[in-house]
């Protein structure tokens, strides 16, 4: 029960008890002093007018408490919702009046209050106006940027250090739109957003690999720095990625207090879909290997019939026969050139992208990458000179493969990386090659063994490749084998890979900045990161959530009824993206209710031939992943997703706020905390009400309303929101 609840009982109990007990004591006392006659006759008395007494009791009573109840709501109860109503004001932008209500004092301070909240407005408008003209450049750069952005053929995307995307242009979103391996549903729904993450896309090893390499460059110094690698999507499809870092501002810091080099603050990528490309490359290939072979064949015929026909004893009908064979493989030849050239596979390009990279960073790698496994690792006989042409991830990968095989079969508990070139200048081939050894002393180890170990796929820990070290071998055009040390009793595998082209040198004391860096990376999310705070002690502001909401069949989930409509959109960095949604009609797969038409709208006919819960929830699930689910009435909404979890193999663990519980937090004397009522009470336009997207829309504006009234209430983090929400009395509710 509430303080000013029990305040109003006290206040009807108290003068009632005091009355009773004075009543008791003083007919005690006057009984006592009394005569027997008296006594009687006082009986009597009572016997006749006791009831009257007790009638004329109860209305004084009744009397006492209405005007007490009339007095609570006149100064208590409307002080509250006076208090609710300033405070609403004081933390947000509401610009309507504050409802009259209580004594004459306090619709006076009401009255005051607008006078203070439209003088406020005022000021603020002025505030606007200026910082507006102020701002003005910084618009049209943006502009500017914008138009660039969509005029690239390139898709672009921008990440904070998270993975989390902060920009992206219209191909990138066309090229997303084609990776994705879902059934199409929920138009906006696709793989990117902001602050969505690239990670639904991207390996998260493959982009911490490329971002390890480009901070190793930054470290020697290097002004423009960046890294390549070939991935596959879930969908099948090949994507190249160049990555390139985004640094401090100038004038900041560039350096952490450990000198460790130039700080990051996120990345760049843009990408290449080269599926079809890779197709057409294989295709050549098959093309080429087609014309070698059949050109050898061709040959060899050829030179049979020139050697038949060199004989001086031949007949002229074996003459005419092996010049027809010459005439046909001539043709042949022929066709085959043509159909060659015809296709443009006079300069086959690379497959996959092979960067360079110093030789002693990539042992280097390799070297943490081992430890890590729980071996000892030495990487003294290193050429330091030496600059690769590699694709590190997957070379990276074959190396900590092959010594986790080492540890985990042989028990070898040390390892040695050697790296040197392959040769002298004399040998032109093996001058542009390098020799990188993995070495170990220990058991010898039979052909059969080494065989399967480059033949098989790539394992380390739970970490599985499709390739194997062959593959990867093949990828660089390069050679692995297996000798052993005899003097030793050691054994090692030799890795015969390309040397890069000659680099140039480069100290960390000659690093010079670039006046031509990009200047457009001023954006709100690169401050702050995940790994920075545990999630529930990150401000609310802060939190990428996304809002949705559910249009059901009936209200009881547990008796049958489906959800019919599933609405989202999308809150990043404080701010509502409206352009980041989700909208879906579910086929329920049973009949709507008549009743319910009415309310939400949707007709049997509009859910007939759309897809069923089993693909638009992992859809949602998708669309919703990574971030904080935020509803009104979340309960009810989440009970329909939980009990859909099993059957359709996805489950919804994220954090859930519930706007609901919150405006019961910041306003709990008022009647009702309908979303309607909540909104009106906030100044938030209710536009679309019950559909899905349009309560989501609202339900977001209404998050976004609060915050500032939590906050004022000392409430600032998830943890913090999560917490009170959970003390309220509508927390209670089950379905």
């Amino acid at each position: 029960m509430k303080a000013i609840d029990k305040a109003l009982v006290g206040a009807l109990l108290a003068p009632g008890l005091l009355l009773a007990l004075f009543g008791l004591g003083g007919g005690a006392w006057l009984w006592a002093t009394l005569e027997p006659a008296e006594r009687a006759v006082l009986a009597q008395v009572l016997a006749t007018r006791g009831m009257l007494l007790v009638l004329v009791g109860l209305a004084l009573w009744g009397l006492a408490a209405w005007a007490v109840s009339r007095l609570h709501a006149r100064h208590v109860a409307a002080a509250g919702r006076l208090l609710e109503q300033v405070r609403a004001r004081a933390g947000g932008d509401i610009a309507q009046p504050i409802e009259p209500a209580g004594s004459a004092a306090l619709r006076g301070i009401g009255a005051a209050v607008d006078e203070l909240v439209q003088q406020r407005a005022g000021l603020r408008g002025e505030m606007a106006a200026k910082v507006a003209e102020a701002a003005r450049h910084i618009d049209q750069e943006r502009q500017r940027l914008a138009a660039l952005m969509a005029e690239l053929t390139q898709a672009v995307v921008v990440c904070n250090l998270d993975g989390r995307i902060l920009l992206y242009n219209q191909r990138a979103r066309a090229q997303f739109r084609l990776l994705s391996s879902a059934p199409e549903v929920a138009a906006g729904a696709e793989l990117i957003g902001l602050g969505r993450s690239i990670y639904a896309v991207f390996e998260r090893r493959l982009v911490a690999h490329a971002l390890e390499n480009i901070q190793q460059r930054l470290q020697r110094g290097a002004t423009h720095p960046t890294a390549q690698f070939v991935t596959s999507t879930r969908a099948g499809q090949l994507l190249r990625a160049l990555m390139t870092p985004v640094r401090a501002a100038e004038g900041g810091e560039s350096a952490d207090e450990a000198g460790s080099g130039p700080e990051l603050h996120g990345f760049v990528l843009m990408l290449d879909n080269i599926t079809r490309e890779f197709e057409q490359d294989s295709a050549r290939d098959a093309l080429l290997h087609a014309f070698t072979e059949g050109t050898r064949g061709s040959l060899g015929n050829l030179q049979a019939a020139v050697e038949m026909l060199e004989m001086p004893d031949i007949d002229a009908e074996m003459r005419e026969r092996f010049q027809a064979v010459i005439r046909d493989e001539v043709h042949q030849m022929g066709a085959r050139v043509q159909e060659l050239a015809t296709r443009g596979a006079q300069d086959l390009r690379t497959r996959w992208p092979l960067e360079d990279m110093l030789g002693a960073d990539l042992l280097s790698a390799a070297q943490r990458r081992i430890e890590a496994l729980g071996l000892r690792v030495a990487a003294d006989a290193v050429d330091r000179t030496l600059w690769l042409k590699v694709d590190s991830f997957s070379l990276l990968m074959a190396l900590t493969s092959l010594a986790a095989r080492l540890h985990g079969e042989y028990d070898i508990q040390r390892i040695e990386l050697r790296l040197a070139p392959a040769g002298t200048a004399g040998d032109a081939k093996a001058a542009a090659r390098a020799h990188l050894d993995l070495l170990w002393v220990g058991p010898a180890m039979s052909t059969e063994t080494v065989i399967g170990w480059e033949t098989e796929p790539m394992r380390v820990g739970a970490d599985t490749s499709p390739l194997s070290v062959r593959d990867v071998v093949q990828r660089h055009g390069a050679e692995v084998w297996f000798e052993r040390e005899r003097l030793r009793h050691a054994a090692f595998f030799r890795f015969l890979l390309p040397l890069a082209g000659a680099q140039p040198a480069l100290d960390a004391d000659t690093f010079v900045r670039s006046d031509s860096r990009p200047e457009y990376y001023d954006f709100d999310l690169f401050a702050q990161t995940e790994s920075s705070r545990a999630l529930d002690e990150r401000p609310l502001a802060e939190l990428s959530c996304t809002v949705f909401d559910t249009e059901t069949t009936g209200l009881n989930p547990s008796q049958g009824d489906e959800i019919i409509q599933i609405g989202a959109t999308r809150i990043v960095a404080g701010k509502l993206r409206r352009q980041e949604s989700f909208d879906q009609l579910v086929d329920p797969q049973r009949d709507i209710p008549a009743a319910g038409i009415p309310i939400h709208g949707i007709e049997p006919s509009m859910v007939q031939g759309q897809p069923t819960i089993d693909t638009v929830l992992p859809a949602f699930h998708a669309f919703a992943q990574d971030t904080v689910l935020v509803g009104h009435n979340a309960a009810f909404d989440m009970r329909f997703l939980q009990l859909k979890e099993e059957r359709t193999g996805v489950r919804f663990d994220q954090p859930v706020l519930d706007t609901l519980l919150l405006a019961a937090v910041v306003q709990p004397n008022q009647e009702s905390h309908g979303l309607e009522a909540i909104a009106e009470r906030l100044g938030v336009t209710v536009i679309g009400r019950h559909t899905a997207l349009g309560d989501a829309i609202v339900t977001a504006e209404v998050f976004l309303k609060l915050i500032p009234l939590l906050q004022a209430q000392g409430i600032h983090t998830l943890g913090q929101a999560r917490e009170a929400a959970q003390k309220t009395l509508y927390a209670r509710l089950n379905y």
